[in-house]
């Protein structure tokens, strides 16, 4: 016990002279630190598990609301733009504004929303019918798919060049921004 106490001190004053400190100052009484309290950890993606995903007619020609809640007991991250598909057709509804990759953090029990337009006057005529949207809050994820008829389009959903907003914290903001849109992702002026 003795040699533990004489290394012990001996250390601490040789660690001390080197920071300029004598080694009388040093501590005879070499104890555990107490741990600084770890910074809360940074969140995690969301888990497809943990989120409800939702779509519903807006009572506007050819526009969506979207919305994701996080049902976990921890914030999350899902993508800054939802992921919209239409049927079988290829590609995704374009972000407004265009954004490049990046998160969403959503508070747990918290719910983003979003708005998602599938058809442009310009495109009336070029336009697509389906049956189906999928929509995902994270690229990874399957998504959840909706058919035409439960959004009210029992005709099918008519698509061309789609426009979506990216997450925003209340349903009229995300309707403001799809408003800020011409329709095909470029900002009225």
């Amino acid at each position: 016990m003795l040699t533990r106490t004489v290394l012990a001190t001996s250390a601490a004053a040789l660690l001390a002279s080197a920071g300029g400190v004598s080694a009388t100052a040093a501590p005879t009484d070499i104890r555990a630190a107490h741990p600084a309290a770890a910074p809360a950890a940074a969140p995690k993606p969301c888990a497809e598990n943990a989120l409800t995903v939702k779509a519903a007619a807006s009572g506007q020609d050819h526009v969506l609301r979207l919305s994701v809640k996080n049902r976990s007991a921890r914030a999350c991250l899902v993508s800054r733009v939802p992921l919209v598909t239409y049927g079988d057709l290829d590609g995704a509804a374009v972000p407004f504004p265009l954004s490049g990759s990046s998160t969403y953090k959503l508070d747990a029990g918290k719910t983003a929303h979003a708005a998602v337009r599938s058809l442009t006057a310009s495109g009336d005529s070029d336009a697509r019918s389906v049956g189906y949207v999928v929509v995902a809050a994270n690229p990874e994820h399957h998504g959840k798919k909706f058919t035409a008829a439960a959004l009210s389009e029992a005709g099918g959903l008519r698509v061309w060049s789609p426009v979506t907003t990216l997450w925003q914290p209340t349903r009229a903001q995300a309707d403001e921004v799809l408003a800020e849109s011409d329709g095909a992702g470029i900002q009225k002026v």
